[in-house]
């Protein structure tokens, strides 16, 4: 596929100098999260033409080309004219947000944001999902290869739809010839992100289900924009893992946190983590668990092998994380208020979880009022 046209690139590089010849690089999702801080690295790039940023509001980075519309709007193929690379990154992996309508959102966002991309003559579109889709299980090596299995359920919060993205991305490049679809897969994300696997470590205790064999590898928000940046400047492609070089072991990171275990039969601690939510006092599902229980460490090879590095390890990512949570408060997935972190205490874990049939009775006593 040709690259776009000079006068096209021309107009979308004003003011005096010559036109560069870097690629025009796309990014949805470019106002808030990992979207806002990708675009402000992609603008300062000596090696990228220029940036077009797509969300529903405007963000800050003054030195790209903004377009406020929703991804799911068709008329995105018009704005994306002239790109070379899309980072679709508008995706919902909100753990307050109505799980259907977030699968809606995600679903249909990608598929609108694939066929616009190749009606418009794009190159290659740049997919983010997550390590998750390769599952959490008790044989899982260590580390995975890239190239392993996608094992995962939709049993956890959003897996299905990363899922589906995956899906949506395979089946590109058949039903468009000449689009490229790569895709990103960070291990857990940290810097500024709020997810099951974050807070399970604003909890006064570590939640270990016996038996359970836990791996933790993280993912820092800056090293996954230095790998989506090597994804937009076509310098790796495929499917591509994405995190700091190994892994803690549980005993580790106890260690290193400060806090203390709490373990629980298995039996238990699903039981009663899927009963919570069922009646709807935690946002995340039983399913979540298994990412705390089981192994789902990534090898990073490809773009090892294209001369990216991490610039955080997981020692210091989790020592970042640990700063986030200082005064937050959560018990079995929710968020507590100051006055009920009070009154729970250290033992607020092992009352959510072993208390659910007390939370019932309140819940169905609520809704007869």
């Amino acid at each position: 596929m040709s690259s776009p046209d000079p006068q096209v690139r021309a107009a979308r590089n004003p003011g005096p100098g010559p036109v560069q010849n870097g690629p025009v690089v796309a990014v949805t999702g470019a106002a808030s999260g990992v979207g806002a801080l990708l675009t402000e690295r992609l603008a300062a790039s000596d090696e990228v033409g220029q940036v077009v940023a797509v969300d529903e509001r405007r963000g800050q980075c003054e030195a790209a080309e903004w377009h406020t519309l929703d991804v799911r709007d068709p008329a995105i193929a018009e704005r994306l004219r002239g790109v070379d690379v899309v980072v679709h990154l508008a995706v919902d992996l909100d753990l307050e947000t109505d799980p259907a309508a977030r699968s809606a959102y995600n679903v249909r966002g990608t598929q609108t944001v694939l066929t616009a991309a190749a009606a418009a003559g794009v190159r290659r579109v740049v997919l983010c999902t997550s390590a998750m889709v390769y599952g959490a299980l008790p044989d899982n090596e260590l580390p995975l290869s890239e190239d392993a299995e996608l094992r995962a359920t939709a049993e956890a919060t959003g897996v299905g739809d990363l899922l589906e993205i995956e899906r949506l991305g395979r089946r590109a490049p058949r039903a468009h010839p000449g689009l490229n679809v790569t895709v990103v897969r960070p291990a857990v994300l940290v810097g500024g992100t709020d997810t099951a696997l974050t807070r399970y470590f604003e909890s006064p205790r570590l939640l270990v289900v016996a038996g359970s064999r836990p791996a933790w590898q993280f993912c820092h928000v800056e090293d996954l924009c230095s790998a989506l940046e090597y994804a937009a400047l076509e310098k790796v492609e495929g499917e591509l893992a994405v995190g700091c070089d190994g892994w803690l072991e549980q005993e580790e990171v106890e260690e290193l946190s400060g806090i203390r275990r709490m373990e629980l039969p298995s039996a238990v601690a699903l039981g009663a983590a899927a009963r919570l939510h069922r009646i709807g006092l935690t946002p995340s599902p039983a399913g979540d668990l298994a990412y705390t229980m089981y192994p789902w460490v990534v090898s990073v090879s490809r773009l090892h092998d294209a001369g990216w590095r991490p610039q955080w390890s997981n020692e210091e990512v989790l020592a970042e994380l640990l700063a986030e949570a200082a005064g937050r408060h959560t018990v079995a997935g929710r968020r507590l208020g100051r006055k009920d972190a009070t009154a729970a205490g250290a033992a607020g874990a092992t009352v959510a979880l072993l208390g659910t049939a007390a939370l019932v009775r309140r819940a169905r006593k609520a809704r007869r009022r």
